[in-house]
């Protein structure tokens, strides 16, 4: 299949954009090919696909199910007791209304953790978006459950799937306070045997960081450090409360980090997250929007957004966080997370992009397309998203939305309802 975008702006020029079963073959300005699809690109930008890197996709469901409260609460009195509750037909509709989400608003891949994966994988792969899916995991200090976690872990990484090289799966300790030091240790050398990624929250809150002190002798990423478990392997959500020497502790081992301000501060888990210092230290950073019960949507725009303005509100500097950097956050950055050679609009790589539409108010005027994506705009000026060389949305549309809608919803309101 082949398909030829004409005449779309990229990087301020008018171009064509030739893609050739699932890679980026040519661009350049009216490229002499007979395509298989041609694509009219006039008055529409070309952006690459957005890279989600922190996510819980299937907790759609439970979208404003328990909203203006702290992150503990929150868990126990509403989060916990409704996924233990989750059946797979639950997360299958949960994970195919955020992969719905996630087209219409320009991501293109995104780095999840949840349980119920053949579910989740399903969804991704009928929807024809990319996904590292963490298998998530804890024993709270109990010997019986690190067995079983370890068991499962064997049993997940053992078995042949036959989904398309769109899914690949990592490991998704949930956090220091729901895993044991010994299932760190155990996890991180298995991670090495069986060349898995790592995705975990760690330093998300202040309360977070006085229970470690309190319980394990330590702020989270020096406890991490001291049991050996760092490694480049890792990607850690949120990373809030961390100090300079933390940050270099990050940066020796190339942990990464992903950077979730919609939830962060709507749990008010704080504010001061250290994107400048993170990344003059070498730490590459990526953003994601959590799970859509801390963060209600899905919408990297609006991330990339937020992120620029609380990065500069909290430093007071409107110098901080520009442009540039956060685009790369959103892209290039979030591509070195998921481990794609994607992120990038250039001949080589992977067909991962977007059409932006430009006959929009916010491009009117456009003396800064970059500028009026991050600031002015929103999820909703995509027009036409392309994944792996396929057309996921064109005109703003996806095939069978409704029917995703529909039976998502059903799921949600049987779920609250169901006894466990």
């Amino acid at each position: 299949m082949t398909i030829l975008i004409k005449g779309a702006e990229l990087n301020g020029e008018r171009t064509d954009i030739l893609i050739d079963g699932k890679w980026i073959k040519e661009i350049g300005q009216d490229l002499p090919f007979q395509a298989d699809k041609v694509i009219d690109g006039q008055h529409k930008a070309v952006i690459p696909g957005l890279i989600n890197t922190h996510t819980h996709a299937a907790m759609t469901l439970l979208r404003g199910f328990g909203d203006d409260m702290p992150l503990q609460p929150w868990l126990t009195e509403k989060i916990w007791p409704q996924e233990a509750k989750l059946t797979e037909e639950d997360v299958y509709w949960g994970a195919k209304l955020a992969c719905l989400e996630m087209i219409k608003t320009g991501t293109t891949a995104f780095h999840d953790m949840y349980f119920n994966l053949e579910a989740t994988s399903a969804a991704v792969e009928e929807m024809g978006i990319r996904a590292a899916l963490g298998f998530s995991f804890f024993d709270h200090g109990n010997p019986e459950l690190r067995e079983k976690a370890k068991r499962e872990n064997r049993d997940f990484f053992s078995q042949e799937r036959n989904y398309s090289d769109r899914i690949t799966y990592t490991l998704a300790p949930h956090s220091i306070y729901t895993v044991s030091g010994e299932l760190w240790q155990w996890l991180h050398a298995f991670a090495q045997d069986m060349d898995l990624a790592i995705h975990t929250h760690v330093a998300e809150t202040e309360l977070e960081v006085v229970n470690a002190l309190e319980q394990l002798g330590d702020t989270p990423v020096r406890y991490l450090y001291k049991l050996g478990v760092l490694s480049p392997r890792m990607t850690i959500a949120h990373g809030l409360y961390v100090d300079d020497e933390e940050i270099r502790m990050l940066a020796d081992h190339g942990v990464k980090v992903a950077h979730n301000p919609a939830s962060n501060m709507k749990l008010a888990s704080g504010i001061e997250f250290k994107f400048k210092e993170m990344r003059e230290a070498g730490v590459i950073v990526g953003i994601g929007t959590d799970g859509c019960a801390s963060s209600n949507n899905l919408d990297m725009i609006e991330a990339m957004k937020l992120a620029s303005l609380l990065g500069k509100a909290w430093r007071k500097d409107p110098e901080a966080l520009p442009v540039a950097d956060i685009l790369s956050a959103a892209t290039e950055e979030g591509a070195e997370i998921v481990g794609w050679k994607i992120g990038h609009v250039a001949e080589g790589y992977l067909a991962d992009l977007c059409l932006v539409d430009l006959k929009l108010p916010a491009f009117t005027p456009n003396f800064n397309f970059f500028s009026n994506l991050v600031y002015a705009a929103n999820g909703s000026c995509v027009d036409t998203v392309i994944c792996d060389g396929r057309i996921l949305m064109q005109h703003g549309t996806v095939p069978g939305e409704e029917e995703i809608l529909q039976k998502s919803a059903e799921s949600a309101y049987n779920l609250v309802k169901r006894e466990k």
